[in-house]
């Protein structure tokens, strides 16, 4: 006989790149868990200004991180958002990987942007993006009920996978080592075509769940999240 599923619904905060991001995270989620219940609060970029704003894109993130660890002693593992929430979603997307600091103006002595390797495969460039991201927040091994989401080269690799798989870059079997999938999104018929936006994203929310087990079996990182996430929940 069947578990009950958990009464209470799995509360999840995420901290991502931008606002489009969050919905295809949220579509992924909504297939990975079935009929559990979940919430997922975006905590940066912040749902509301009321309390400042650290900005949008990766540079957003790793400030999140830095207030992260200033409020938690140094680790992201003591923050006490982690008595709040069961999850916590880390997001950013692989094209950071050619990024450098100075391009949000900062100062970080590491240096270790730009950190890009030759893809395939999508993991040279990813696993060495994800132990940066560790570092932001303080860290050097993954903390516990943390999960990271580094689509290569972008979250729009993930939706033209979805949405689109007769397109060409799709087609090719290398997707995640096309530079630019949301150009590919602009280059559809007409009738199908979408913009990069939060309103044309939550429309076609329902089909990128429904489409994911499609998109993690021929895209790694989308499969690493996935089975990442899972191991995660309490």
């Amino acid at each position: 006989m069947a578990s009950p599923l958990p009464s209470e619904p799995l509360r999840i905060a995420l901290v991502g790149e931008g606002p489009t991001d969050r919905v295809v995270i949220e579509a992924a989620i909504t297939k990975l868990l079935g009929d559990r219940h979940f919430i997922l609060q975006q905590l940066q970029p912040e749902d509301s200004l009321a309390f400042g704003s650290l900005g949008t894109g990766w540079g957003g993130v790793y400030h999140w991180c830095a207030q992260s660890i200033s409020r938690a002693g140094g680790s992201l593992r003591s923050d006490p958002l982690f008595d709040t929430f069961d999850l916590l979603i880390l997001h950013l997307d692989g094209d950071v990987a050619n990024k450098q600091y100075a391009d949000y103006g900062i100062i970080d002595t590491a240096n270790d942007l730009p950190c890009d390797r030759p893809c395939p495969p999508a993991s040279a460039s990813t696993n060495k993006l994800r132990e940066i991201l560790l570092r932001w927040g303080g860290e050097t091994d993954l903390p516990p009920k943390t999960v990271l989401c580094t689509p290569s080269k972008n979250s729009e690799t993930w939706v033209l996978t979805a949405l689109f798989p007769s397109d060409s870059a799709v087609a090719s079997g290398n997707t995640e080592c096309f530079s630019d999938p949301e150009a590919r999104l602009s280059l559809q018929p007409k009738k199908n075509r979408i913009r990069k936006s939060v309103s044309d994203y939550r429309n076609c929310l329902r089909d990128i769940s429904n489409a994911w087990p499609v998109v993690r079996s021929n895209l790694s990182e989308a499969e690493r999240f996935s089975i990442d996430f899972l191991a995660a929940i309490p």
